[in-house]
C-alpha cells in the first residue's frame, strides 16, 4: 500500500488519503467482521475504498471482509482486466487482452445453505432481473467507453434454464441496445475452455458471480501471474479497488512483495474518479518498468529480467519512469475515460402472477420411488390435488422411473390442483397437514407460479 500510494501521488493524482485499519488485527481483537463501525463510516463518507490484501483468520466464524464489503455497499460489478505482458512475463498466450466483468452480489454467493436430510444439503442460487440488468449494462457501457469491440456472455442455461436463462435473456435484451458492439453467448464449459486455449477470441466477458470468480483468476493466471492483476468493485454509490491476489503474511515487512496488483487496482480507481491523466501516466510508467526488466522476486526470470528489486525499489523505478511510455508493450490512452455514468435500475411493470401448484420436499429413508409414491398419493384422498411427479436430486423417478437411478433420502413431490379447481395457499396448507398426519417429514415447499402464463419453474430432468 505504501508503494502504491507513493506512485499515484507522484503522478499527480488529486486525491486525499484517509487510512483505516481492517483485517487480521481487527479480527483478532474480537471483531468477527474484520472492520470497525467507525471504519464503515469513513468508507461511506468517502465513497471510494482502496483496500490492501488482508488476512482472514482460519476458523472461529470469521466472515470474509471482501464479500461483506461488496454486499453492504451494493458493489454489484467486479471488473478484472487481464492482459499479457509478453515477452517480459512468461505466458503461453502473448496476444491476450480480456476484461472480465463479474456480477458481484448474488448467485450462489448469497450463501444461503441448509442441511435438509441426513444425506442432502442445498445451496440456493439466486439470480434477479435487477442484478442481471445492472451487470450486463455495465459491461456494454464499459465496452463503449473504453473502445472495446465485443461483449461475450457465459452461462449454463442449457441446464439452469430459469436462473442462468434469465441472465442470458437479459443479455440479449440489452445487447440489442448497443448495435455498434458485437455480442455473443457461450455455454460456460466450452467458453471457459476456449478462453483458456485461445483468449484472443474474447474482449469483454460478462457472467454470473461464481463463474466470474473462477474464470477471472484463470484469466489472470494465464496472462502470466495472478499477482499482477487489479480489481474494481463498482456500485451505484460506492466503489472498492484491490489486488485480486490474497495476502502473504510470511512476506510482510520484508521489502519483497510485488505492489503491481494493488497498483493496478489503484489505476482502476483513478479512472473511476476521472483522474485519467494520472492513471495513464502510472500505467505507462509501470509498463515501461516491466519492459526494462526491473522485476520483483516473484516475476524475476534469468535471461529476461535485468534487475531484481524489492517493493520500495520497484516503486522508485515506476516513479522514475513517470512521463515515459513503453516501446514494445502497447501504451495506454485513457483520454476517453472517467467514471461510467449508468442509469439507475427502473423496475418493470410486474407480470400477472398465478399460483398453479406446489413442490413439497420430504425426508424419507426409502430407496424405492414407487413406495414413496404410494405413500404420498394418500394425500390425494384428503386434498383436491394430484401428485404429478416425484424427483430425486432433480431427476424424475416417478412415474416411469428407472431402477438404475440412485436415490437419496431427499424427494421432491409435485402437486397440481385437480382438474377444474385452483391452487391456493389454503390448499397447500391442507397438503402439509395431511402429510403431517401421515407422519411424512416435509422439509420445505416451493410454490409453482406462472408469470403472464409462462411457467416460472423447471421440469424434472427427464420429464
Amino acid at each position: 500500500m505504501d508503494a502504491t500510494l507513493r506512485i499515484i501521488l507522484a503522478a499527480g493524482a488529486q486525491i486525499e488519503v484517509e487510512e483505516i485499519e481492517v483485517g487480521e488485527k481487527v479480527y483478532l481483537a474480537g471483531n468477527t467482521a474484520g472492520i470497525a463501525k467507525e471504519s464503515w463510516e469513513v468508507i461511506r463518507r468517502n465513497k471510494v475504498f482502496l483496500k490492501a490484501p488482508i488476512t482472514t483468520p482460519q476458523g472461529g466464524g470469521y466472515k470474509s471482509l471482501n464479500v461483506t464489503t461488496r454486499k453492504f455497499l451494493g458493489l454489484y460489478s467486479n471488473v478484472r482486466p487481464c492482459a499479457s505482458l509478453h515477452p517480459f512475463i512468461k505466458t503461453k498466450h502473448p496476444i491476450m487482452d480480456i476484461v472480465i466483468i463479474r456480477e458481484n452480489e448474488e448467485d450462489l454467493y448469497a450463501g444461503i445453505e441448509h442441511q435438509q436430510t441426513d444425506e442432502v444439503v442445498q445451496c440456493l442460487k439466486l439470480i434477479s432481473r435487477p442484478g442481471c440488468e445492472k451487470i450486463v449494462r455495465y459491461a456494454f457501457e464499459y465496452a463503449k467507453q473504453y473502445g472495446r469491440k465485443k461483449v461475450t456472455c457465459f452461462t449454463k442455461d442449457n441446464i439452469m434454464k430459469q436462473t442462468d436463462g434469465l441472465f442470458h435473456k437479459v443479455f440479449d435484451e440489452i445487447a440489442a441496445e448497443y448495435p455498434g458492439i458485437e455480442n455473443e453467448h457461450w455455454i460456460i464449459d466450452i467458453g471457459a475452455a476456449k478462453m483458456a486455449d485461445t483468449p484472443e477470441l474474447f474482449d469483454v466477458i460478462v457472467m454470473p458471480n461464481l463463474y466470474g470468480d473462477v474464470l477471472s483468476d484463470v484469466a489472470a493466471q494465464i496472462t502470466g501471474s495472478v499477482g499482477l492483476a487489479g480489481s474494481a468493485n463498482i456500485g451505484e454509490e460506492c466503489a472498492m479497488f484491490e489486488a485480486i491476489h490474497g495476502s502473504a503474511p510470511r512476506r510482510a515487512g520484508q521489502n519483497l512483495a510485488n505492489p503491481s496488483g494493488l497498483l493496478q487496482g489503484a489505476i482502476l480507481m483513478l479512472n473511476h474518479l476521472g483522474e485519467t491523466a494520472a492513471a495513464e501516466k502510472v500505467q505507462n510508467a509501470w509498463l515501461k518498468t516491466i519492459e526494462e526488466g526491473t522485476h520483483t522476486y516473484d516475476i524475476f526470470k534469468e535471461g529476461t529480467s535485468k534487475r531484481k528489486v524489492g517493493t520500495k525499489e520497484f516503486a522508485d523505478a515506476v516513479i522514475e519512469n513517470l512521463g515515459q511510455t513503453p516501446t514494445i508493450l502497447s501504451p495506454v490512452n485513457y483520454a476517453q475515460g472517467g467514471a461510467l455514468v449508468l442509469p439507475k435500475y427502473v423496475r418493470r411493470t410486474p407480470a400477472k402472477k398465478e399460483l398453479v401448484g406446489v413442490d413439497v420436499f420430504i425426508d424419507l429413508d426409502s430407496k424405492n420411488p414407487d413406495k414413496v409414491a404410494s405413500l404420498i398419493q394418500k394425500i390425494e384422498e384428503d386434498c383436491a390435488v394430484t401428485l404429478t411427479m416425484i424427483t430425486n436430486r432433480g431427476i424424475k423417478v416417478w412415474p416411469e422411473g428407472f431402477e438404475e437411478t440412485f436415490c437419496t433420502d431427499h424427494w421432491r413431490c409435485r402437486f397440481k390442483p385437480v382438474a377444474g379447481s385452483k391452487m391456493t395457499k389454503s390448499l397447500i396448507a391442507q397438503v402439509l397437514l395431511s402429510a403431517d398426519a401421515l407422519k411424512i417429514d416435509t422439509i420445505k415447499t416451493e410454490n409453482l407460479y406462472e408469470f403472464d402464463g409462462i411457467a416460472g419453474y423447471s421440469l424434472g430432468q427427464g420429464q
